[in-house]
């Protein structure tokens, strides 16, 4: 990245940005389903028709390529479309109501009703590596609007050309629909983006990028007089495990396959496996020392290549470690693939240099003795946002074995496929135990929602007075559960 510099936000431009979020929370927040959807809608639609504008300052930001951009905005898009389905379905509001029980099995029970509500308004840092996906209005941006929260975008310092025509997008988009002023708005600069996370206006913050800023901004998040939570992705090795029997019966195909998913994208996807577990005397290894693509490829931005470089070269003089494929070098954000290979058994001793996250074409192949030996490296492993596993079919014992020790290790387990692809599904889950992530929740999916809501109880309430979506007639028409009773209809 060269030749153009986002400008810092003014402290002045700042509190008007703050001011006009923390305004519209009540408005959004107080939107019918319907309305919301609408809103939701308006900017898949704005992204679509500006999309041949928006790429090509994408590709010069990044040099992603405009045909992989094309398809994010695609994505994008598909993204707020199923956010404004989950938004008029109504289960997210997780509405219950217990009417009163004179005769309750602890005695005289009052009329509860509880249902989600709006945090506020929320803090979002996007990803350089999906400009759109993850950027100032991607799935965080999405599942916080469709919540009922205005977001504060910050802009990411590697995305200059595009940060300003794609939040005009957003934002017009969203005014011509009809949300309140101060919907989504976009701050700039390094002293910004702490300043956000620590405004008392701010009631969550949604990140994505490094495990060293993720954590400082999470820090500031937690040490704030009244903290708030952050949302972190950070880190993640995304682990792969070949079974013998799965080495055996196509060992070669899985070479490639994951030679494939390590290169997409040049190594930037936060799913990339990272490290590969298969059998020592299975000729894995000299598989993919052969068949390797080295070739240079494009990096975001010269500081994720300088930090590669380092990275790779302070491997390849490891003890622990051989160099199977390419070379530790680059020039800015030009960088060499490097495939390496060790042992469970040298790795006992290393454990943090050698299973530390490499941004970048780079994955380790780690040699195994025996399926006991397999089991054993799980211990060794900290939280992913996935783990897989490659199995010879539904009988392989061995596999069978791995999967409950792998459930707790990631978010997303997978069974003779990839992590890299994140389908955006209701069953999607993007997320992981530390340090992949900093919660329990989803990015990606319609449940990312909940990170943004909060519960609340409504005791003895007049039926008037309350909200649309606890009144007895269910005027929303929405999935409720009813004395107990899992419902879409209205109470009798």
């Amino acid at each position: 990245m060269s030749g153009v510099e986002q400008p810092s936000t003014s402290p002045a431009e700042f509190e008007q940005v703050l001011e006009s979020a923390a305004a519209a929370a009540p408005a959004l927040g107080a939107m019918s389903p319907g309305e919301r959807a609408r809103l939701l809608r308006a900017v898949a639609a704005g992204l679509r028709a500006r999309r041949d504008e928006l790429v090509p300052l994408a590709d010069a930001d990044s040099a992603l390529g405009e045909a992989r951009l094309v398809g994010e905005v695609e994505r994008t898009a598909v993204q707020f479309e199923m956010f404004a389905e989950a938004v008029d379905e109504g289960s997210w509001l997780e509405a219950v109501i217990d009417r009163a029980n004179p005769e309750g099995p602890l005695g005289p029970q009052p009329d509860l009703r509880r249902m989600l509500v709006p945090l506020g308004p929320v803090a979002v840092f996007g990803a350089s590596n999906f400009p759109f996906a993850f950027g100032l209005a991607g799935g965080d941006t999405a599942s916080a609007l469709a919540a009922g929260c205005p977001v504060v975008a910050k802009v990411h310092p590697a995305q200059p050309r595009l940060s300003g025509p794609y939040a005009e997008v957003v934002a017009k988009s969203l005014a011509a629909a009809g949300a309140p002023e101060g919907t989504f708005g976009v701050v700039s600069g390094l002293e910004s983006g702490r300043a956000l996370v620590m405004d008392p206006r701010i009631t969550a913050v949604g990140f994505t990028g490094s495990t060293s800023g993720g954590r400082a901004l999470a820090d500031l998040a937690a040490g704030r007089p009244s903290p708030v939570p952050f949302y972190g992705e950070l880190g993640s090795l995304n682990p792969v495990f070949v079974t013998p029997a799965a080495a055996a019966a196509r060992g070669e195909g899985i070479v490639r396959d994951y030679l494939a998913s390590v290169g997409l994208g040049a190594g930037q996807f936060c799913t990339k496996p990272g490290l590969l577990l298969v059998p020592e005397d299975s000729g894995m290894a000299e598989i993919v020392a052969a068949e390797a693509d080295t070739a240079p490829v494009t990096l975001l931005h010269d500081g994720i290549g300088d930090a590669y470089v380092d990275g790779t070269r302070a491997l390849a003089t490891h003890p622990a470690v051989r160099i199977l494929a390419g070379a530790p070098e680059g020039d800015g954000r030009t960088v060499r693939p490097v495939l390496a290979r060790t042992t469970i058994a040298e790795l006992a001793g290393f454990r943090d240099e050698l299973l530390a996250e490499r941004f970048g074409p780079f994955s380790l192949v780690m040699t195994y003795r025996d399926a006991d030996e397999l089991r054993s490296a799980v211990a060794l492993l900290e939280g992913s946002l996935t783990a897989g596993v490659h199995a010879a079919g539904p009988d392989d014992g061995d596999a069978a074995a791995l999967l409950p020790l792998l459930a707790p290790l990631a978010g997303r387990v997978l069974w003779n496929s990839w992590p890299t692809g994140v389908a955006v599904t209701w069953a999607q889950h993007h997320g992981g135990p530390h340090p992949s992530t900093t919660s329990i929740h989803t990015s990606v999916g319609a449940t990312a929602m909940r990170r943004f809501l909060r519960p609340i109880a409504y005791q003895s309430i007049p039926d008037a007075l309350l909200p649309a979506a606890l009144a007895d007639a269910n005027p929303l028409g929405i999935p409720r559960r009813v004395d107990g009773v899992l419902t879409p209809e209205p109470p009798a």
